[in-house]
């Protein structure tokens, strides 16, 4: 017969089966807790409450409350955290999920029982928007080691894996922290030389704000414009096709608009007689205007608009390639190229800029990097740092190398920094623009490769060297989930010991 492992809620009518566990897997101490016990417990704090049950018969189960963490020491007994075992320090208000019980039928261990009540006790945390999970854990293992290492030194071995600690070893692996070893926190534990290891499980997803009218948005849909290089007569004509785009994707609701780097480059064929420098120097006088029309139908049509790049003077005469996101309440944010290419320092005398910085918006925390900007994976950690879930790149590639390029170093991006980026590119000719005869793009939303994203990364990706609009969904609140419980854990698990990056000249406080 197949076991059917369910996890569910504690009743009343399990309990005598509840203590025959308990018992069974607590043989030396020969403890339980009594029935009058549980029966406050289920009526204080039932969903806190949980058992698995094996072709329906109970075999493990997760006691918790709720408590208010300040009122707790670090230095806080058993007894003291379960008020005297009456549980009268249950506090529905309370900001931890403190688990006082967790044990498995030794006959049940091995089908990682455990585990799933350690998942289900994470859920209801998020689930009641609590900081943490606490608990003291025994460390059973200590009297073996307790005449030549002091409880600190058993710890550390066993977090170095010189020593095993079954119990220990499967908090760590769960996500739990020691965060102080505790002195006679259960008298009577011999084993654990009447010590106990305070652990935490910190709730990412936790947020000390009142709940507003107006959530914070977990599904955005992201609008990417693959741009058509062609003639336009003025900037009336190409703002034109910028508005088509900008109603067409405003009509699917989508809640970011991302035009490439340096879309209005047909422009220059106004100036193609001039030299590469004069040229872009001229388009740069287009810019204040751009950015007063972006900001004007980002209002009008209620989407933020990630507005490419532009050329733009600094006030010491430089030519930067900046760009601006023009969110939909009328706000504006600017964000600039760092690097730039060879070919653009060679023929346009673009100058790298010394901005980085995320930006909060209606639909997450989003960062920009201009195409070659991409190809650096420094700028988009330290974006990762301050909490970016979206990074846009606007790119304008020539060749499929190039394009290449810029794809792949995207790809790296969102798996290192576990985060979506949104890539869009021009395609098409230009034979009356110097410096610009060519586009070769696809654009592309690109994910973290791990089970809750598609298996290559990718999103979804428009036609190559096509013009043309994509529409995709992304979930923000995976994001959290993978960086808490991923296959692998990119930002978690750098070596701040080895290595650190810097960025206190180049970045504003956010």
């Amino acid at each position: 017969m197949n076991e059917i492992i369910e996890i569910r809620h504690l009743r009343p009518q399990d309990y005598e089966a509840m203590k025959a566990a308990m018992l069974r897997a607590y043989p030396r101490m020969g403890s339980y807790w009594r029935e009058e016990s549980i029966t406050r417990l289920l009526d204080l704090f039932p969903e806190g409450q949980m058992v698995v049950t094996v072709n329906d018969k109970v075999v493990a189960a997760a006691l918790s409350i709720v408590v208010e963490r300040a009122k707790f020491s670090d230095e806080h007994t058993y007894e003291q955290i379960t008020g005297k075992y009456t549980f009268s320090t249950h506090t529905p208000t309370g900001d931890t999920l403190y688990g006082i019980e967790v044990f498995v039928d030794p006959e049940y261990r091995g089908r990682r029982l455990a585990r799933r009540l350690y998942e289900a006790r994470k859920e209801l945390c998020e689930r009641l928007n609590l900081r943490a999970i606490t608990f003291g854990a025994r460390i059973a293992g200590y009297h073996e080691h307790q005449s030549t290492l002091s409880p600190k030194e058993y710890v550390q071995k066993v977090k170095n894996r010189e020593i095993v600690d079954p119990a220990l070893n499967f908090q760590l692996a769960n996500d739990f922290h020691p965060v102080r070893v505790i002195r006679n926190y259960l008298p009577g534990d011999d084993a654990s030389g009447d010590y106990a290891l305070l652990m935490e499980w910190d709730n990412m997803l936790y947020h000390d704000r009142p709940a507003s009218a107006a959530a914070p948005k977990t599904q955005v849909r992201l609008g990417l414009v693959q741009w058509q290089m062609r003639l336009y007569d003025g900037l009336d004509d190409l703002f034109q096709q910028v508005e088509y785009f900008v109603d067409a994707l405003a009509a699917y609701r989508a809640d970011f608009a991302l035009f490439p780097e340096l879309f209005h480059g047909p422009l220059m064929a106004e100036t193609n007689e001039l030299s590469e420098i004069d040229a872009i120097r001229k388009l740069s006088q287009f810019s204040p205007e751009i950015l007063r029309r972006f900001t004007q139908l980002a209002v009008k049509y209620h989407i933020n608009i990630i507005t490419g790049s532009m050329p733009e003077l600094a006030a010491d005469g430089q030519l930067m390639n900046v760009g601006y996101l023009c969110r939909r309440n009328g706000t504006t944010e600017r964000y600039e190229k760092i690097h730039v290419t060879p070919n653009e320092a060679k023929y346009w005398a673009l100058k790298g800029g010394s901005r980085l910085q995320t930006f909060d918006t209606d639909s997450g925390r989003v960062g920009v990097l201009i195409c070659y900007d991409s190809e650096f994976p420094e700028l988009a950690r330290l974006l990762a740092d301050q909490g970016m879930d979206i990074l846009f790149v606007p790119f304008l590639t020539d060749t499929q190398t190039a394009y290449s390029r810029v794809r792949h170093c995207a790809q790296a991006r969102a798996i290192e920094n576990e985060c979506y980026v949104a890539i869009a590119g021009s395609v098409g000719n230009l034979p009356r623009v110097k410096n610009m005869d060519i586009q070769y793009a696809q654009s592309a939303v690109l994910t973290p490769c791990d089970f809750a994203f598609p298996n290559t990364g990718v999103k979804s990706e428009a036609t190559p060297n096509t013009e043309m609009i994509l529409v995709t969904d992304v979930d923000l609140s995976i994001l959290d989930k993978l960086r808490q419980q991923g296959s692998v854990q990119n930002l978690r698990n750098r070596r701040h010991d080895v290595y650190k990056l810097s960025s206190a000249e180049l970045m504003p406080k956010h």
